[in-house]
């Protein structure tokens, strides 16, 4: 039995398998779903040859020490944002050795949000070595917690799996 439903556990799989397949590892920038993308993918025997390392940077700070977040990006555009969700995936990638990474940030409620970023809002970036890059600025909606962070981990995991084919 898996701490995860079966259609997130057939992407990781196949991350797994293609990423073995190509020689290459990933790593994982989170804040809304607290490690649960890693934790997904280590679900997946074999894993430990493909997932490098993952940043579970909930607080502003831990964003800023662990994957380089710039203070003034924080501060201007705040942590659930385009431009968070950039400098993280760019500072794990950077900060491993990692072909292909992703992260996200986002509100997964049920309280935290406001009119201008409600809850359900979520950023994410796919980012390669090579240069290529995905965001996502998802609206998945107040469906609640669990919810908003499966959903996060399905379109974080499709994100991966476009670079790499791409």
């Amino acid at each position: 039995m898996s701490l995860f439903p079966e259609d997130i556990l057939s992407a990781a799989q196949t991350i797994i398998r293609d990423f073995t397949a190509a020689g290459l590892m990933i790593s994982t920038a989170e804040s809304c779903t607290g490690g649960l993308i890693s934790g997904a993918l280590t679900e997946i025997s074999g894993s430990s040859a493909v997932v490098d390392r993952g940043f579970v940077t909930y607080t502003n700070r831990a964003k800023i020490e662990l994957l380089g977040v710039q203070e003034a990006t924080l501060l201007r555009f705040g942590a659930v944002s385009e431009e968070t969700a950039r400098q993280m995936v760019h500072g794990a990638l950077f900060r491993s050795r990692a072909a292909i990474a992703v992260a996200v940030t986002g509100i997964a409620g049920p309280g935290g949000g406001s009119s201008e970023k409600p809850v359900g809002l979520v950023h994410l970036a796919a980012k390669s070595r090579s240069g290529m890059l995905i965001h996502r600025k998802m609206f998945y909606g107040d469906i609640g917690r669990s919810e908003v962070r499966l959903a996060t981990i399905r379109t974080a995991l499709e994100m991966v799996r476009s670079l790499l084919a791409g």
